[in-house]
């Protein structure tokens, strides 16, 4: 009995994420040349307000621009809307925060662990495309992270994230269930781990 209305639930959000996703792929082209653009901007949105399929988008772009250009652009929103989350829970939100915390020490060990991520372990964890983006852009903003670690592990971590839902993701319930979409994610995880471990000891990131 649990089992059926487990997979009852499974189904419904299935068909719930394909209804949602067809909605919005049929209004972005309805739209023509104003789509990719209107998706640009919810690709910036996303990373502050996680309420859009950012998969939709991505691959909105590679079609109408092709895998380069639609490649650049949803790496370039996708890192310009991360940088402006974690902007604006460093300067408005941080010091506040800080205030509360040291009521709570539960609190102050968190953050003391995001201090302590090293780079390609947040490389990695930016590069899982169901990851929520949101989530680590807050939590880095509010942490003592260097900017400078930050802004490295997006520019890498982006990139497969992007490659992925660009070349491999079809929906986030259908790669998420599919064997071969996740064993490519862990391929593309394992690759940005490596070559983030790589420059970061070269250009003594930490």
């Amino acid at each position: 009995m649990y089992c059926l209305c487990y997979n009852n639930k499974v189904m419904n959000m299935q068909e719930f994420m394909g209804n949602l996703d067809n909605i919005i792929n049929s209004f972005l082209v309805n739209m023509g040349i104003y789509g990719p653009i209107l998706g640009c901007f919810f690709i910036l949105i996303e990373s502050i307000v996680p309420i859009l399929p950012l998969f939709v988008f991505i691959t909105l772009n590679f079609l109408v621009f092709g895998p380069i250009l639609g490649f650049f652009l949803s790496w370039l929103f996708t890192i310009l809307g991360c940088l402006l989350s974690f902007f604006l829970f460093r300067k408005k939100i941080k010091g506040w925060f800080k205030q509360k915390i040291n009521k709570r020490p539960r609190f102050q060990k968190v953050m003391h662990v995001v201090d302590k991520v090293k780079v390609e372990q947040l490389c990695s964890i930016m590069a899982v495309p169901f990851t929520p983006a949101f989530m680590v852009n807050i939590a880095s903003g509010l942490s003592n992270m260097s900017f400078k670690k930050f802004a490295f592990a997006l520019v890498i971590g982006k990139i497969f994230l992007v490659l992925f839902w660009g070349f491999v993701g079809t929906s986030l319930v259908q790669s998420i269930t599919h064997p071969v979409a996740l064993i490519k994610v862990v391929i593309l995880i394992t690759i940005a781990y490596i070559s983030s471990k790589i420059i970061s000891k070269k250009f003594n990131l930490e």
